[in-house]
C-alpha cells in the first residue's frame, strides 16, 4: 500500500504545484501612460513641446487631461487627444514667467508628471539703429530686442553712449513684447564722428555704432519752455522781463556757429542777439504788448511770435520761426 500513498501524495504535489503556476495571462493596457518635455529649460515667452505616451496603439481616440503646477509660470491646454490607432500625441507648453514647475499628463484615473521645467527671463538679442549715419543734430531711432517676451510688468533695458547723446537712460520693452523702440539725437556742433549706443539687460549688453557727419546747410531749430509748460512765457511783474527760456541748442551749420540773434513781439518787437544758444528771461518793456484792457473774448494770453537767426563762422545763415507760443501778462502793463 506505501506505492499507492507515494504516487498519491506525488500526483497531490504535482497538482499544488501546477495550480500554484497558473496565472491569468497579462495584455497591454492604454492606461499605461508616460510624459515627457522637449526641453527643460524655457525663456517666458517662448514655448516647447510636450509628448504624452501610451504603452499600446489606442483603439478609440483617447482623451489625456493636462494641467501645471503654476499656471502664472507655464501654460498648457486643457487637453490633448491621442487618435485611434497613435501610441503618442504633442502639446505645446508655454513659458509665461521666470520660475520652475512641473506638468502634469492624466489618462483613464492614472497621472504621471514630467520632470521640472525652468522658465527664465528673456535676454538681450540685439539693438539696432534705423541709419548708420546722421547729421549733427538730426536723430535717428533704436530699438532693443529681447530673445522672448517680456515678462508681467515689462523689463527695463539700460541705455548708455559714448560720448553722450541726447536720449533717455532706459527704455521699456512691455510684457509679453520682445521689442521697444527709443530716439538717438545727435549733439549739433559737437564735432563728433561715431557714437556707440549701448543696451544693457539682465547682465548682458549689446551695442549699435552710428557715423556722425558734419551738416551740409544751416539750420535753426528752437523750443520755447516757462516755469510749468512749454510754449508759454509769463510777464513779469514790473512788466520789464519774460519769464522763459528760448532754446536753440539743437540747431546746426557746417561751421561753428557765432551768433544767435532772437526777435519776439506781440504787438511792439524787441530783439537780442546771444554767442549761446540758450536765452534765458528775455528783456521787454510794456511797449511788447497791446493796450490795456484785454479785448472782449480774449482767453487771457496773447499769441507771441519768436523769430532766430543764426550765423556760422563759414558765412551760413539759417531762420526759424515760432508763431504758437503764448504769452501771460498775469496783471502786468495794466492787464
Amino acid at each position: 500500500m506505501k506505492p499507492i500513498l507515494c504516487a498519491a501524495v506525488l500526483i497531490t504535489t504535482w497538482c499544488t504545484m501546477a495550480c500554484g503556476k497558473s496565472t491569468s495571462p497579462t495584455m497591454p493596457s492604454t492606461s499605461s501612460i508616460t510624459l515627457s518635455l522637449a526641453a527643460t529649460t524655457l525663456e517666458s515667452g517662448a514655448t516647447t513641446q510636450g509628448t504624452v505616451s501610451l504603452a499600446a496603439a489606442a483603439t478609440t481616440p483617447m482623451t489625456v487631461s493636462l494641467s501645471t503646477s503654476d499656471a502664472s509660470v507655464a501654460t498648457v491646454p486643457a487637453t490633448v487627444i491621442v487618435a485611434k490607432g497613435s501610441t503618442t500625441a504633442t502639446f505645446t507648453v508655454s513659458g509665461v514667467a521666470p520660475g520652475t514647475v512641473t506638468i502634469a499628463a492624466t489618462l483613464n484615473g492614472v497621472s504621471v508628471r514630467s520632470s521640472q521645467l525652468t522658465v527664465a527671463a528673456p535676454r538681450l538679442a540685439a539693438i539696432t539703429l534705423s541709419a548708420s549715419t546722421a547729421v549733427e543734430g538730426d536723430a535717428v531711432t533704436a530699438m532693443v530686442t529681447l530673445t522672448g517676451a517680456a515678462p508681467a510688468g515689462g523689463a527695463a533695458v539700460a541705455l548708455s553712449s559714448a560720448p553722450p547723446v541726447l536720449m533717455p537712460a532706459n527704455v521699456l520693452v512691455s510684457a509679453g513684447a520682445s521689442t521697444a523702440k527709443f530716439s538717438v539725437a545727435t549733439r549739433p556742433g559737437s564735432g563728433v564722428t561715431s557714437v556707440t549706443v549701448t543696451a544693457t539687460y539682465g547682465g548682458q549688453s549689446a551695442s549699435a555704432v552710428l557715423s556722425v557727419t558734419r551738416p551740409t546747410v544751416a539750420t535753426a531749430r528752437f523750443g520755447v519752455s516757462g516755469p510749468t509748460e512749454t510754449e508759454t512765457c509769463e510777464m513779469s511783474s514790473d512788466g520789464r522781463t519774460l519769464i522763459c527760456t528760448f532754446d536753440a541748442s539743437t540747431s546746426s551749420a557746417p561751421g561753428n556757429i557765432v551768433s544767435y540773434d532772437w526777435s519776439y513781439s506781440v504787438a511792439g518787437t524787441f530783439k537780442q542777439t546771444t554767442a549761446g544758444a540758450v536765452l534765458k528771461n528775455p528783456t521787454v518793456d510794456c511797449g511788447l504788448m497791446p493796450s490795456p484792457p484785454m479785448p472782449a473774448g480774449n482767453p487771457g494770453w496773447f499769441t507771441l511770435t519768436v523769430t532766430l537767426t543764426i550765423r556760422d563762422d563759414r558765412g551760413n545763415v539759417a531762420q526759424a520761426t515760432d508763431s504758437g507760443a503764448r504769452l501771460l501778462p498775469h496783471g502786468a502793463c495794466g492787464f
